[in-house]
């Protein structure tokens, strides 16, 4: 997975770039297809927003699913780690949607068996 950081405004924590590519690669645990992440860091200066300055977007491309998340917070880490959240549960939610579950009772599976005696 390639991760693609872009910023606009400030300059990011020295430590960002390691923990968000730390943080999006254990994505690929859910077993969906993603080729790239981008993650968009903007600082408001306007001081009307406040605790909510730092918005960080996160958009996956690739062979998989579209997927978007964003985040608002007081630094970039706090922004990231809100957007990062909504990725991950977007994930979780395929993930859970694309296993089979087969929904047959063991009564019905035990007596499939005993008609071959």
């Amino acid at each position: 997975m390639k991760v693609i950081i872009h910023n606009h405004g400030t300059a990011l924590a020295s430590d960002f770039e390691e923990i968000a590519i730390s943080r999006l690669e254990r994505l690929e645990r859910f077993s969906i297809p993603i080729e790239r992440v981008y993650v968009d860091v903007r600082h408001e200066v306007n001081p009307h927003f406040g605790k909510h300055s730092h918005r960080v977007t996160v958009t996956s491309h690739g062979a998989g699913p579209l997927l978007r998340g964003e985040g608002t917070g007081f630094n970039d880490l706090s922004a990231f780690d809100e957007a990062a959240e909504a990725i991950e549960l977007q994930l979780r939610k395929r993930h859970e949607r694309s296993k089979d579950i087969d929904r047959t009772t063991v009564r019905k599976y035990l007596s499939k068996y005993r008609d071959w005696e």
